[in-house]
């Protein structure tokens, strides 16, 4: 089928197990959010999938072509059209915004050269339109907000022209209007391209707002796979572990600090 597959999907980091059979099928054109404590699999996931991390057992698709699957495939991390925003954008400093959205078309082609300055300046600048940064191309991230350094991160991933875009965490340090504005446009470039995203995320409210559909994962395993309105506070209990204390009013501060700490949660 189009779209990705994950199937029976384990990683380790020496002898630890992080992922532990994972399966998950997303469908081209689907807005996926992925909830959970901090070392239950969110980012090994992701990892894998964009081919940064080494898997196990398993195998992974992306639209009907194996991109993993141990001791026979490894395609490489920059010819699987995936997209990854790390987490904090991963941007060079000394890098301008358009040398650092740049950089993403170079890992994507680095056969390929486009030798037109202008041509290259015009593909960033109209990245950058999109993500809502019009003009910023010569400036430089220290300059932006955190919230701006984001949408810079999506900018580049964009220039990779990818087929899902893998969002580790996006809005973790971000006020509530940036982080609004970060996930609005990944929202919009769902909306309007088509394209997979997946966004590794920390509160309940953005995962409802934002995605067509949520998974809870702990210990390395999906435990939920839902709709939004599915995403009780009783679901939520089951993901993090959480007591009765846990309500809907609970704070995306202290769902990170559920995260910290899986197993308990903090006095409200």
């Amino acid at each position: 089928m189009n779209g990705l597959s994950v199937r029976g999907l384990v990683a380790s980091y020496g002898a630890r197990e992080v992922l532990s059979g994972v399966d998950l099928d997303l469908a081209a054109g689907e807005m996926l959010a992925i909830l959970g404590p901090s070392g239950c699999g969110k980012t090994t996931l992701l990892r894998s999938i964009a081919g940064l991390h080494r898997i196990d057992r398993g195998r992974v698709e992306l639209d009907e072509r194996v991109l993993a699957e141990p001791a026979s495939i490894h395609i490489a991390p920059e010819d699987r059209k995936i997209g990854l925003m790390p987490q904090e954008g991963g941007l060079f400093p000394h890098l301008s915004v358009g040398e650092n959205i740049g950089f993403g078309l170079v890992k994507a082609f680095p056969h390929k050269r486009i030798a037109d300055r202008k041509q290259r300046r015009a593909r960033i600048e109209a990245m950058l339109e999109l993500v809502g940064l019009p003009g910023a191309t010569d400036a430089r991230p220290s300059e932006m907000s955190g919230g701006q350094q984001q949408r810079v991160a999506i900018a580049r991933a964009l220039m990779q022209d990818p087929t899902i875009i893998l969002a580790d965490e996006p809005i973790a340090s971000l006020d509530p209007m940036n982080a609004q504005l970060v996930m609005q446009a990944l929202r919009d470039i769902h909306e309007q391209d088509g394209r997979m995203v997946i966004a590794n995320l920390h509160t309940l409210d953005t995962a409802r707002r934002y995605c067509d559909r949520v998974i809870g994962m702990r210990q390395g395993r999906i435990v939920f796979d839902g709709t939004p309105a599915q995403l009780t506070t009783g679901v939520a209990r089951d993901i993090y572990g959480a007591d009765a204390s846990f309500s809907e009013a609970t704070t995306s501060t202290q769902i990170e600090t559920l995260s910290a700490r899986p197993e308990t949660v903090a006095a409200q």
